[in-house]
């Protein structure tokens, strides 16, 4: 039973140095995706102003 005892307080132990730094796997996807969310933002923006200049001209 202390043997038992000994290795899984080792195997814990072991568990609980410090580990490497997690890759960036995703990095240029995460990046391309914020600046596809930009863009969408500038397009509405675009989009909308289109939208009140129409509804202007024809109440006018």
């Amino acid at each position: 039973m202390k043997h038992i005892l000994l290795a899984v307080m080792l195997l814990l132990g072991a568990c609980d140095g410090p580990s490497a730094p997690k890759p960036k796997i995703a990095e240029p996807q995460r990046k391309a995706l914020e600046e596809t969310k930009g863009v969408e933002q500038t397009l509405q923006k675009a989009d909308e102003e289109s939208r009140k200049k129409i509804l202007q001209s024809e109440g006018n």
